[in-house]
């Protein structure tokens, strides 16, 4: 395992589809397939900083497959894009030295169409839900309990939609009825249905293992030939979660988070948050790093060695 962050993805055998802000979507030669695979690089505020996090892709697409496992488990009638951990066969398929560089950063998944709106659900109010909470007492502009705490526990979990932009714009929150407006009503209940029963049995599982989910973002996909919903892209990870201790955890003020919230923290203190080219400084690397492996770790029950080890 590399000490150096992989923030661009030398990979030529295959065509690229797209590319965000962290990951990078291959078409594979059947056509029906893609190839998922997680950079380095990491974003705040709908920027990516100039350095990456050694070992961040591993991380984020290991416990992604852990995740797919866990909820496909719990989530009754849950259908999900992935389909193997294993790299496509060299040199029939890609380079050896690309399948190398493809292990354990890299998923192939069924191509589906994508639903244009992130299915964000929120457990407690926090971030961008307790600013809009504490003005005027909603949230996405759906009114909510009166009294509630920064970090407070909401009384139910609830589905929060925005749009999902194209890289380099901003995500914009919406309400649920916008959302259909957006997706359609044959499929806006069932994904607002599955977002909620991901969130659940998610927060159930980390829960046992000493850790909450405040909140968290889903992306869901359709087969157009089955007109089935599929989750889709990358699932309940440091990247589009905000996790914290169960032990640690106090209504009443701000959470100590297994998250990119360290380099949230830095960017705004620094007077740097929104601004393109900033390198994060060697300790906020490490900070960030040893929070996305502890949280891993407690989430799986092993070590990323010890994952990485496994796929051979």
């Amino acid at each position: 395992m590399s000490s150096e962050a992989l923030t661009t993805i030398p990979l030529t055998s295959l065509t690229r589809l797209s590319q965000g802000k962290v990951r990078d979507l291959f078409i594979l030669p059947d056509g029906q397939t893609l190839l998922f695979v997680t950079s380095d690089r990491i974003s705040a505020y709908d920027v990516i900083l100039k350095n990456g996090i050694s070992s961040k892709g591993h991380i984020l697409t290991l416990l992604s497959a852990k995740w797919f496992q866990v909820l496909s488990s719990r989530v009754p009638g849950l259908k999900h894009h992935f389909l193997s951990l294993t790299p496509p066969p060299a040199p029939e398929v890609v380079a050896p030295e690309e399948r190398d560089m493809l292990r354990g950063r890299s998923m192939i998944v069924r191509r589906l169409k994508i639903f244009p709106i992130e299915a964000i659900v929120r457990g407690y109010v926090t971030g961008s839900a307790w600013a809009e909470y504490e003005k005027d007492q909603t949230i996405h502009g759906l009114a909510q309990t009166a009294g509630l705490s920064r970090c407070e526990q909401l009384p139910q979990p609830i589905y929060t939609p925005s749009t999902k932009a194209e890289l380099g714009d901003k995500d914009i929150n919406i309400s649920p009825e916008q959302a259909r407006e957006i997706v359609g009503d044959q499929y806006a209940s069932r994904i607002e249905e599955l977002a909620l029963a991901c969130y659940k049995a998610g927060a159930a599982y980390a829960e046992e293992r000493g850790i909450i989910i405040a909140d968290t973002k889903f992306e869901f996909g359709l087969d157009e030939e089955t007109d089935e919903i599929y989750l889709v892209d990358e699932v309940l990870t440091p990247d589009s979660s905000r996790f914290w201790s169960k032990a640690d955890y106090q209504v009443g003020r701000e959470q100590d988070s297994f998250d990119k919230q360290v380099l949230r923290n830095w960017l705004t203190s620094n007077g740097l948050k929104g601004k393109e080219g900033v390198a994060m400084p060697p300790e906020v690397v490490e900070k960030t790093k040893g929070r996305y492996l502890e949280v891993y770790e407690r989430l799986t029950g092993q070590t990323l060695e010890e994952a990485l080890k496994n796929l051979d």
